[in-house]
């Protein structure tokens, strides 16, 4: 393969890791981009997990196999299955330098090129076999100084070998994969402060907003139950006057937890710290007694929290006979309004908009039309939302 040819492909690889906009798309430009690169047929990209002592397959590109997957979410292998990603790390490249990538053939043993690093071949070379795969390049990909994984790009049976100068530009293309994998992880946790809160690791309000717009959106079009539970922590303005502010945050983060930890009985739920003292839980999809349940035990075990003074819970569910969806915003503020009432008679229990036998309206709403016959039907709706609340 010529230089210029060569060049192209480093640029195309860095251009293409550079507009991935996740984790996933960012692996899968560097598993394709690589296996262009070497004129592999397959190549995957893996992780090096030191605290389970495993390398895990991140996405697989290509050929695959029987049994291969694109993205795996299960496909991983002992360290100690294929040692050379940790030993050679720190026995052989500890002293300064770039690890270098070798070769593995489908006959054995590794080093057959000149001038390789030797490598560790009954894994390997088992794996080309199974898989009807003749070669393997092996490249070590090292981010902030430390080993974090590997790229590997294999070739067919029948085809050429690859050589130490494929060795070599493996080793190249994977320090660009590193510095790709190395800006998308910042760009993740870009991402990831903006959506969350720093103090209880929950979702924050601008999650939450659109989140919900994409719920309602959802109910629109196919019916999905759209349910919205507010809370708010009775009692924290006394605990931070009493015991101070610290002592006020860990009340709010065991909170978070507890809300996590329900809200985790609801499938694809959404736990979120709206701000203050006051969260929500967000669920497409579960009924809306599934959601009262859940809400009911959250109210129990937050009357438990040490300090606290439980909480105040109010939920609107489209599976509840709260009248049209007309946007997100209604549902916050029929929420929040039951929340509010839930607060001024120190419910225990969750406050459920619509579950009064009426109609569920706003104060700012206009009344229905009343029903053929002239009589007008009785509404015992939400009180009125207080000034600020639920906007």
């Amino acid at each position: 393969m010529g230089e210029d040819v060569r060049l192209r492909a480093v640029v195309e690889l860095a251009q293409a890791m550079a507009s991935a906009h996740t984790l996933h798309d960012s692996w899968r430009a560097a598993a394709l981009g690589a296996r262009e690169a070497l004129a592999g047929s397959f190549a995957a990209l893996s992780v090096w997990e030191r605290d389970l002592g495993q390398l895990k397959v991140l996405v697989n590109a290509g050929d695959l196999a029987e049994g291969e997957e694109e993205f795996p979410e299960d496909e991983s292998y002992p360290v100690h299955r294929f040692p050379e990603i940790a030993e050679f790390l720190h026995e052989r490249w500890a002293g300064g330098g770039e690890p270098n990538a070798w070769v593995e053939t489908v006959d054995g043993p590794a080093a057959a090129v000149a001038g390789g690093e030797p490598g560790y071949c009954h894994q390997r070379v088992a794996a080309l076999r199974r898989r009807g795969r003749g070669c393997c390049v092996v490249a070590p990909i090292v981010l902030h100084g430390r080993a974090w994984g590997e790229l590997y790009v294999a070739r067919p049976l029948g085809t050429p070998v690859f050589g130490r100068d494929d060795a070599d530009f493996a080793t190249v293309i994977a320090s660009v994969v590193a510095s790709g994998i190395a800006q998308t992880e910042r760009l993740e946790e870009v991402r990831r402060l903006a959506f969350t809160d720093p103090l209880t690791g929950l979702a924050n309000r601008r999650a939450v907003d659109m989140r919900l717009d994409e719920a309602v959106a959802l109910h629109r079009d196919d019916g999905s139950v759209v349910s919205l539970v507010v809370c708010d922590l009775n009692g924290l303005k006394r605990v931070n006057d009493t015991h101070g502010h610290a002592v006020g945050d860990r009340l709010l983060e065991r909170f978070g937890s507890l809300l996590s930890v329900c809200g985790a009985r609801l499938p694809g739920g959404l736990a979120a710290r709206l701000g203050g003292d006051e969260f929500c839980l967000l669920t497409v999809g579960p009924p809306a007694d599934d959601v009262v349940e859940v809400a009911d035990e959250l109210c129990r075990r937050a009357a438990e929290l040490e300090l606290g003074e439980g909480v105040a819970c109010g939920i609107a569910s489209t599976g509840d006979p709260i009248g049209p969806l007309r946007s997100a915003r209604r549902l916050f503020r029929l929420a929040d309004a039951a929340q509010y009432r839930a607060k001024a008679a120190r419910s225990v229990g969750p406050v459920v908009a619509g579950r009064d036998g009426g109609v569920v309206r706003l104060a700012d709403e206009p009344p229905p039309r009343a029903p053929a016959g002239g009589e007008r039907r009785r509404f015992r709706g939400m009180p009125r939302v207080p000034p600020g609340g639920g906007g």
